[in-house]
């Protein structure tokens, strides 16, 4: 049990900030997604399939309802993600990216991300988005191959994704390609062309993801069939050896960056950074000197516009995060980055002393799944492979 005299948080400085922005809405629902997006509707009374105003005019309203909460502090990222934020119009991204502009300090060359389906970019929009802002797009490739694609429900083919990577590169400074790997009867083979056709185009960012049936989604129910467990491990073996000599750095567990080109955005979600969750289901985390809050919207867009509208806010819940649960939140982000972070990082961004947490530093050190150099909180090779089994040592 924690100690009573440590049941608040007690900062002594602010982490840094940044802004998620969500977009609900995807032109089809994937089979393996567990993340809050909607297919859009046809005959939705609206030519896009959704009111792109009326939820832009919700987004607004939403960063408003946060600014006293984050009053002098400025923003050092922004992340667009979905859904598929591709399908706003260029003019609408403009909009948007204004209207923030001029309500918080945003860092004149923050990263602006947007995340892009393949099957939903286009030259002359993808020119709009970088005028408004965007400097940076993740694009949801998945694999090259279409007999792949197909099986994981994707809308686009091989072509599609090739063709959109081209455009992205001539539009954005950075470019990130998230791709997945054990795919349904994947072979070693297969796994080795969709990498090496990735590296043929020199972005600077790849995130490689194993395809896992998650609760609640249509592979959970009806699931596929997928290679064996030797196999996967093989195709991230193979994945780690061909990104490491083709000089991509492995900085988290699924992220994979040439160097300085790792994501700002989300290494400040895994160093316990604060930011601001606003859009239909986002996610919010602010602190204080005193406390450390987490929020989260309504998840339907329709309902959640609807809240902006006519009760001001689309919270469905708002708390302190309990003392006793920062450890485990600390860790279970921290030790996803493989060079870990400093050892008084932890005090730094939960308030509360180490000592809170030395025996299980002290566990896993001994089973060999933490490094047990004092300046870093870092997980050994073993740990990151069982990454699930250390952080669980510091649930309780």
């Amino acid at each position: 049990m924690m100690n009573s005299s440590l049941n608040k948080a007690n900062l002594t400085a602010l982490p840094p900030l940044a802004l998620y922005i969500h977009f609900p809405w995807c032109e089809k629902k994937c089979p393996y997604c567990d993340f809050n997006s909607h297919q859009i509707k046809e005959g939705a009374g609206v030519k896009s399939g959704f009111d792109e105003e009326q939820y832009i005019n919700a987004l607004i309203a939403d960063l408003e309802t946060e600014l006293p909460r984050i009053w002098g502090r400025q923003v050092h990222s922004i992340f667009i993600g979905g859904g598929t934020p591709s399908l706003l119009s260029a003019q609408g991204m403009d909009r948007l990216i204004s209207a923030i502009r001029a309500r918080i300090n945003l860092e004149p060359d923050a990263e602006i991300t947007m995340e892009a389906n393949p099957g939903s970019v286009e030259t002359e929009k993808f020119a709009g988005f970088a005028k408004a802002g965007i400097n940076r797009v993740s694009l949801g490739i998945q694999s090259f191959q279409d007999e792949q694609l197909k099986a994981l429900g994707r809308i686009h083919n091989g072509s599609e994704a090739k063709r959109a990577i081209e455009i992205a590169l001539k539009h954005f400074k950075s470019v990130n390609l998230d791709l997945m790997y054990g795919l349904p009867m994947q072979t070693l083979d297969d796994a080795k062309r969709d990498v090496e056709t990735a590296l043929s185009f020199k972005t600077p960012h790849l995130s490689f993801y194993n395809l896992t049936l998650e609760p609640n989604t249509y592979f959970a129910s009806f699931p596929p069939k997928l290679p064996k467990e030797e196999v996967i491990d093989a195709i991230f073996e193979q994945n780690l050896e061909l990104l490491s000599n083709a000089g991509y750095q492995r900085y988290e567990v699924s992220a994979y960056a040439k160097p300085g080109m790792e994501c700002k955005h989300n290494l400040n979600y895994w160093r316990f950074g604060d930011y601001i969750g606003i859009g239909a289901g986002a996610h919010g985390k602010i602190s204080f000197p005193d406390k450390i809050t987490r929020q989260v919207r309504e998840r339907h867009p329709e309902t959640y516009m609807q809240n902006m509208e006519t009760k001001g806010n689309a919270l469905i819940e708002a708390r302190e995060v309990p003392a006793s649960d920062l450890p485990f939140e600390f860790m279970l982000n921290a030790l996803r980055l493989t060079n870990g972070v400093a050892t008084n990082t932890f005090t730094e961004r939960t308030g509360l002393p180490l000592n809170v947490i030395s025996k299980g530093l002290d566990e896993a050190s001994k089973k060999g799944l933490l490094d047990p150099n004092p300046i870093s909180l870092k997980a050994t090779p073993l740990g990151l492979t069982y990454l699930n089994n250390v952080q669980e040592i510091f649930l309780n």
